[in-house]
C-alpha cells in the first residue's frame, strides 16, 4: 500500500488579478412575478406604455441596464480567480493543462463516470 505525500503537491495559484467587484449582486426579478404562479422571476424587459418599471417610478424595482455590467478584466472569474474551462474529452484536458494559471476544469454533465474518472486520474 502506497502512502501519498502531501508535502510535495502544491495547488495551483492563479494569475494576479484585479479585485472583483459587483454593482449588483441582487438578481433583476421580473415585474409582477411574485403575484402570478404562472410568470416565472427570469427578467424580461417590461413593455407596457403604462409599466411603472418602464418608466422607472420611485419605489419601484430597478431594470436590468448596460451600466450593471461587470468590469471586462474581472468578468467570469471564480472566487478562487480562475475562469471556467468545460472538459468534455482527453484532448481538452491538454488544452487546459497549457493554460492551468488562467483556467480550471468544469466537467461536462454529459460525461459517462469511466470517463470522468479517467480525466481525473490524467489531471
Amino acid at each position: 500500500k502506497k502512502e501519498l505525500n502531501h508535502t510535495n503537491i502544491m495547488a495551483l495559484t492563479p494569475i494576479k488579478h484585479k479585485k472583483i467587484i459587483k454593482k449588483r449582486i441582487k438578481k433583476f426579478v421580473r415585474f409582477e412575478s411574485e403575484d402570478f404562479a404562472g410568470i416565472s422571476s427570469s427578467w424580461r424587459r417590461p413593455r407596457g406604455i403604462d409599466n411603472p418599471v418602464r418608466r422607472r417610478f420611485r419605489g419601484h424595482r430597478k431594470m436590468a441596464k448596460i451600466g450593471f455590467g461587470s468590469d471586462k478584466k474581472t468578468r467570469h472569474i471564480t472566487p478562487t480567480g480562475f475562469r471556467k474551462f468545460l472538459i468534455t474529452n482527453p484532448r481538452e484536458l491538454d488544452i487546459l493543462l497549457m493554460n492551468n494559471k488562467t483556467y480550471a476544469a468544469e466537467f461536462a454533465s454529459n460525461i459517462s463516470a469511466k470517463t470522468k474518472a479517467a480525466l481525473v486520474r490524467r489531471a
